[in-house]
């Protein structure tokens, strides 16, 4: 399979290794604008884009309009996510967007809904999430962290959003620490007087990001359509 990586930073090139370890070509790296490159020269199966907030729509849509599928985990952009999947599916391509591609992430997605289905009738306990990345991450709370938040706020009712830091009684504060060389490390917190509930996830390197992010690109390859980690979780298995 080729592969178009859009955005070369620490990721980009972990991507590259971990691509080109599972036998496939990368054929583009870009750091600069997309709109400088001719796509169809370079004719890749798949784009995996991890590149910075002000060009991901860009990025991720110019593949498109060239039936490039697209494999994205830049965050801070989400406001135009609803445009991109329509330019996607107006194209007859194919897209996955996630906030986080490692698999033991997915599986702590899937712990969490339970969690906190489990967790809504019981009101003596408030809830709230803590997230810590490295000092380079731009964006604040991380794209995880709001992931997890709404997946509480879809299971309880009595939450009607998140903030950061401070929050209403109606909302889940979320807490966000830059660190020196910490690749993510994300716990959600139960706590009452009686006791305290929490599950965390630690990553221990961008290896699992990379992973899953290639998987999720070998997924894509001859589909077309919108699709989660769920989706290639499932194909998984």
């Amino acid at each position: 399979m080729k592969i178009a990586l859009l955005g070369y930073g620490k990721m980009g090139k972990t991507i590259e290794e971990i691509a080109q370890s599972r036998g496939h070509e990368v054929v583009l790296r870009v750091n600069d604008d997309i709109e400088n490159y001719n796509l169809g020269e370079f004719q890749p199966d798949v784009a995996i884009d991890f590149s910075i907030p002000k060009a991901a729509f860009k990025n991720i849509t110019t593949c498109f309009k060239n039936n490039i599928p697209v494999v994205s985990g830049t965050t801070g952009w989400l406001d135009q996510y609803e445009k991109a999947k329509n330019i996607c599916e107006e194209n007859n391509s194919a897209f996955i967007y996630a906030s986080n591609f490692s698999l033991g992430v997915n599986v702590f997605f899937e712990l969490n809904k339970k969690l906190a289905a489990m967790m809504k009738g019981l009101e003596e306990y408030s809830v709230e999430i803590e997230e810590i990345h490295h000092t380079q991450k731009l964006d604040a709370p991380s794209g995880t962290a709001i992931s997890l938040a709404q997946q509480i706020i879809e299971e309880n009712p009595t939450k009607k959003g998140w903030q950061l830091n401070d929050a209403d009684s109606d909302e889940i504060p979320i807490h966000a620490k830059r660190i020196e060389n910490v690749p993510g490390t994300h716990t959600v917190s139960y706590e009452s007087d009686i006791d305290s509930i929490e599950i965390t996830h630690t990553a221990k390197s961008r290896q699992g990001f990379a992973l899953g992010a290639v998987i999720a690109a070998e997924y894509l390859k001859g589909r077309s359509g919108v699709f989660t980690m769920r989706d290639v979780l499932a194909s998984l298995f």
